[in-house]
């Protein structure tokens, strides 16, 4: 989850690798730091805190180099200090490194270590990974480089690694296994990070590190090699990424900023595929794949936390007009518990990044046992996209912001067409259906922007309700995935405290917990289950519960038993949770915003979760 950036150069590396650092931020920000070699000096500096406190530490010291490192931390083994954050430092202080990842051995490997004398300056996996390729090439007497090919074959767990030696002062060496890695292509220069944000401004031309691969990067000169020392053949792809993309356009957040783009985002997503007047859906991961998808034994999502809530939303969608079953796994759940998977069942794989890392690991165990792999993914050239037998791209852009928003409904949109696709395929949704949806999913994002418009109201219920404990979010049918990621939405952005529920299950054990002082959202859309939502907003309304309602316009009965309410375009309840969502993302970024919190930074979290 770490964010990781290199340079080698003619340019000065510092400033390339705080601008990286500051870009990769969502990945983590617990602390951060540079190593810089200049003129066979190796110097380290790291701090507690956010990129800005490390900029700030810094200032005023000579930071000359042409070579160099950075590391932004999410903090796994040991605490959030000075002395645990990257870069470390080998024992003989001439090699330095950076890591992303977990090395699961790593106590069995210090112990070792400390039986031949070393000592340890921090708590990390990192200092004992870097120390034991010391040891490896102090008593082998070998190069950097195959002391890092032996060591790797030895140690277990997920890693991108990062190293600089004095003894090659204008060579970083690089691996992976798990953990992203990109290199960027000047000329003369080399750049290398977690991902493309840091390096989009100085060339388009990037190389896509894969598993088990080595990386020896020189300023005019890329060599990779597998763990067997051969020589592989960098695949150079160009970028489709702009800089706009990834900075703040003048919006206070990134959050608030992706959850403004959604109308360009989602008719990004359904551009060249989706066509309501001519009545089709182009799809070429589905197109040139119909045979696995159509006669799939069973459909089985794969994913983690937001994108878990777009599969179980789909496996409504995908049942109802394809009836195939479907059934939706918890990637972290799924890759431990021996699940029954054969040929002929079809894997849908749901993720952000690309390189969620318990998703990755449980593809890998569903393309061993024969199933068919297809990706809902945002990030071109991500580990999902290229481990998947086909797939399909979200095109959301880059998403920075650490609550996902508008990649969430890049995935809701993908899904949709691609359940309208396979029905069409499979003959079971009749053409006027067909054609309606179709004409449904053209209209949101213009029905998005409408509710955007309106942004203001639900700044007004925030305001209201931003000193509240406890919230309670109920919904039905399509709608109840969206009750789960409104509360998921604001524990992560306010910490208030927060539950998702169906709202039939409200009376086996929540309405507990109403009282004059609980806020309870009810997503009460105008849908066949409309009635019954209705009665259980009298049943909140009675116990003296705060009533807070996302209700489709021209609705004259929720008005009448809501403290507050939102009114969103008419829609089908197929294609209603792309707008439902909407005024729940603005409620968590305002409470979150009004209670002072670093919304684009919360506590504890981030971005692209790389590590179990």
């Amino acid at each position: 989850m770490c964010g990781i950036v290199g340079y080698t150069g003619t340019k000065q590396a510092y400033p390339i690798i705080l601008k990286g650092l500051k870009r990769l931020e969502y990945r983590g920000y617990d602390s951060s730091g540079v190593a810089l070699l200049n003129n066979g000096e190796l110097n380290v500096y790291k701090k507690k805190g956010k990129v800005a406190e490390l900029e700030e530490s810094l200032v005023g010291i000579n930071l000359d180099a042409q070579i160099g490192i950075g590391h932004t931390r999410w903090a796994t083994h040991g605490e959030p200090s000075d002395r645990n954050a990257h870069p470390h430092l080998s024992s003989n202080g001439k090699i330095s490194m950076i890591h992303n990842g977990i090395i699961e051995n790593y106590a069995l490997i210090k112990q070792e270590l400390l039986n031949k004398g070393y000592q340890f300056k921090s708590d990390t996996d990192t200092e004992v990974l870097l120390n034991f390729i010391e040891d490896i090439k102090n008593n082998n007497d070998c190069k950097l480089e195959e002391a890092i090919r032996i060591a790797l074959k030895r140690v277990s767990g997920a890693y991108c690694i990062l190293l600089i030696e004095e003894d090659n002062p204008d060579t970083i060496i690089a691996a992976r296994k798990g953990s992203p890695l990109v290199i960027g292509i000047g000329k003369g220069e080399h750049f290398l990070a977690s991902d493309a944000s840091p390096i989009i401004e100085y060339t388009k031309e990037v190389v896509y590190v894969n598993d088990y691969e080595l990386a020896i990067v020189k300023p005019d000169e890329l060599i990779l090699k597998n763990l067997g020392n051969e020589k592989v053949t960098p695949y150079i792809t160009k970028l489709d990424m702009e800089l706009a993309a990834i900075e703040k356009g003048g919006y206070d957040h990134f959050m608030i900023k992706e959850i403004f783009e959604q109308p360009s985002t989602i008719y990004d997503c359904l551009r060249g595929r989706l066509d309501a007047k001519e009545g089709y859906i182009k799809m070429s991961g589905i197109d040139l794949h119909t045979e696995q998808l159509l006669n799939a034994n069973r459909i089985m999502i794969v994913a983690c936390g937001t994108s878990w809530h777009a599969g179980l939303i789909a496996e409504y969608i995908i049942e109802e007009l394809c009836r195939i079953p479907v059934e939706v796994e918890y990637a972290s759940e799924f890759r431990y518990r021996n699940p029954i998977v054969n040929k002929g069942d079809v894997i849908i794989a749901i993720s952000q990044s690309g390189e969620t890392a318990d998703t990755l690991v449980a593809l890998e165990k569903a393309k061993e046992n024969g199933a068919f792999i297809f990706g809902v993914v945002n990030a071109v050239g991500s580990s999902i996209a290229r481990i998947s037998n086909a797939g399909a791209y979200t095109h959301a852009g880059p998403e920075i912001g650490v609550a996902s928003t508008k990649a969430f409904t890049g995935q809701l949109a993908v899904l949709m067409m691609m359940a309208l696709n396979i029905a069409k395929h499979k003959g079971t949704i009749t053409n006027d259906r067909y054609n309606q949806l179709l004409v449904e999913l053209e209209q949101i994002p213009e029905k998005v922007d409408s509710i955007l418009k309106n942004a203001e109201e639900i700044k007004k219920i925030a305001e209201k309700y931003k000193d509240a404990t406890d919230f309670l979010f109920l919904g039905r049918g399509y709608n109840f995935p969206i009750a789960l990621e409104g509360a998921l939405k604001l524990k992560e952005i306010s910490y208030i405290h927060a539950e998702g529920y169906p709202a039939a299950e409200m009376k086996h054990g929540p309405i507990a917990l109403v009282d004059e002082n609980l806020p309870v959202v009810f997503i009460a859309t105008n849908d066949p289950y409309h009635e019954k939502i209705v009665s259980n907003m009298q049943e909140i309304k009675a116990r003296k519960g705060k009533i807070i309602s996302i209700i489709t316009e021209g609705d004259k009965v929720s008005p009448t038993i809501s403290n507050d309410y939102f009114e969103i375009p008419m829609a089908d309840e197929i294609v209603a949770p792309i707008l439902t969502v909407i005024p729940l993302q603005l409620l968590s970024y305002y409470v979150g915003t009004l209670k002072g919190i670093d919304v684009d930074k919360p506590r504890n979290l981030a971005k692209s979760v790389t590590v179990e």
